[in-house]
């Protein structure tokens, strides 16, 4: 051997060394069997980041010591996400640093009980370096990110409760908000106090997922709902997740929960087969949602053909249907038909009205919009005196699309198509008109047809959740509204879930 490869050899000798032993296991990823149980801890976790000068507060103040809303503020983090990319703060999107993340978990008794069960907690992923306690005893620690480690917690594991007479045989938990619901000729009512909806319509719609459930998207929704300042949405067009109607409950949005009566456009859509389901429907939503202090009215329908003779029988029964249901929450649908031929608002409690001049009728033409949009609030309350709501109202729009004096489809556009609208709901709003529902949220893939540019473009966020110019004047509005009434998101807030992103 030559004296360089001799050196060579030498300078690894110690590495070689150290990785000649055998390992003597593998890691068994958790899979349940007959003989083994699995509980999963994916979801919302209270978090903190810990911004102090040497970042090493949470250390010297003992924060794994008791729950970590005492150390000071939380939010609620999803788990697995990047908590850079959940919200819209740059302080947190840019911070490098200790974080905290906790949970409280509920473990089955039999796990406690048993002597014999061991309880391993394993974290899958933690990046970069992960200390872990659990009820205060520090029980791992990991250097390095994307691989898993696990700790043997049998020990430290125990009984959240139990009664005096022996081991429970069930508990359950149900989170309570109490608030009370009325309305009257001219006003929504929460508490007595008049409340204006100042919100957003929505779809369970993101881009690669597209529809279905998942908390890193919520949370990222709620965090623009709460940047924008919106106070309330609309289930459009479908109940949607339990775990949203929590969050809801938890931060304070005002829900109108809408059953999915889409499509009610044919006389055949009015007989009695469908009328049947229908009133099942409500049943099944409502026994569902009921619990819920933060919705605080249902809606039957979206957009039927309400002017068909058939339907002023049909949306009676279900709307009475509903109310013997709950009694204690207004009941509406949503239309779109002309004020002097609906059939079915007259049973509603609060008429809810979608319209889009200057977008699908005298396009291009902002200035009408003044005008009948006054005009359509003008009819509808003196042909029925009750509270209304612009429930649907918008423009399509390409984000990155410019051009001025405004042009369909442009940034420009959608922006003045707004700023027409707000001027009439301000003064009607003094009046009759008890809120504004933006159409819509954010983009949505929809059927492929000549008017659709890959989806739904009316939001006010592109499907990847990124603002468009009107998002910011609808920002500026929204805020300003929350400060003039003083009527915030906590009206609604279940008092049992104190840790609201909302901090006001």
């Amino acid at each position: 051997m030559a004296p360089g490869q001799a050196g060579a050899w030498a300078a690894l000798g110690p590495l070689l060394w150290g990785c000649a032993l055998a390992l003597q296991g593998g890691m068994l990823y958790p899979r349940e069997s007959p003989s083994r149980e699995r509980k999963e801890l994916d979801g919302l976790w209270s978090f903190r980041a810990d911004f102090s000068d040497n970042r090493r507060q949470g250390f010297e103040r003992q924060w794994y010591r008791r729950p970590l809303r005492e150390s000071g503020p939380t939010l609620d983090m999803p788990v697995p996400s990047s908590f850079n990319d959940m919200g819209q703060d740059a302080q947190l999107r840019d911070f490098i640093g200790w974080v905290w993340y906790e949970r409280e978990v509920a473990l089955p008794q039999r796990w406690s009980q048993d002597l014999d069960t061991r309880v391993v907690l394993r974290i899958g992923s933690a990046h970069y370096y992960a200390i872990v306690w659990v009820n205060g005893v520090h029980v791992a620690e990991h250097e390095g990110g994307h691989l898993p480690f696990e700790a043997d917690i049998s020990k430290l594991v125990k009984l959240t409760a139990q009664t005096a007479a022996g081991p429970a045989s069930d508990f359950y938990t149900l989170p309570v908000g109490i608030r009370t619901v009325a309305v009257t000729e001219s006003q929504f009512l929460i508490n007595g106090k008049p409340f204006y909806f100042h919100g957003v319509n929505k779809h369970e719609d993101a881009d690669i997922r597209g529809k279905g459930f998942d908390w890193s998207l919520l949370m990222k929704d709620f965090n623009l709902l709460r940047w924008l300042g919106a106070n309330s949405f609309r289930t459009s067009h479908y109940p949607y997740a339990e775990e949203v109607m929590q969050l809801c409950d938890r931060y304070g949005i005002v829900v109108i929960d809408e059953c999915p009566g889409v499509g009610i456009v044919l006389p055949e859509s009015y007989g009695n087969v469908s009328l049947q389901h229908h009133l099942e429907v409500m049943e099944e939503l409502v026994r569902r949602d009921k619990n819920h202090p933060a919705v605080v009215m249902w809606s039957v329908a979206n957009e039927p053909a309400s002017f068909l003779k058939p339907a002023g029988y049909y949306f009676k029964t279900v709307i009475a249907h509903t109310k013997t249901l709950d009694p204690s929450r207004p009941v509406t649908f949503v239309t779109n038909s002309n004020y002097a031929a609906d059939l079915g608002v007259p049973y509603v409690d609060v008429i809810c009205v979608n319209s889009y001049y200057s977008w699908y009728h005298d396009y291009g033409h902002l200035e009408v919009i003044q005008l009948q949009l006054a005009t359509q609030f003008e009819s509808w309350y003196r042909a029925y005196q009750k509270p209304v709501i612009q429930s649907e109202y918008g423009a399509e729009t390409i984000a990155g699309f410019h051009q001025d004096p405004p042009l369909m489809f442009s940034e420009e556009y959608q922006r003045s198509l707004l700023e027409r609208y707000h001027s009439v709901l301000d003064q009607k709003r003094k009046e009759y008109v008890v809120g504004e529902l933006i159409w819509n949220f954010a983009d949505f893939m929809t059927n492929q047809t000549p008017q659709r540019a890959l989806g739904n473009k009316k939001g006010i966020f592109t499907r990847q959740r990124q603002p468009k110019s009107a998002a910011f004047l609808l920002r500026d509005r929204y805020w300003k509204l929350a400060n003039e009434t003083r009527y915030h998101h906590s009206v609604v807030k279940s008092q049992c879930l104190g840790n609201s992103l909302f901090p006001f």
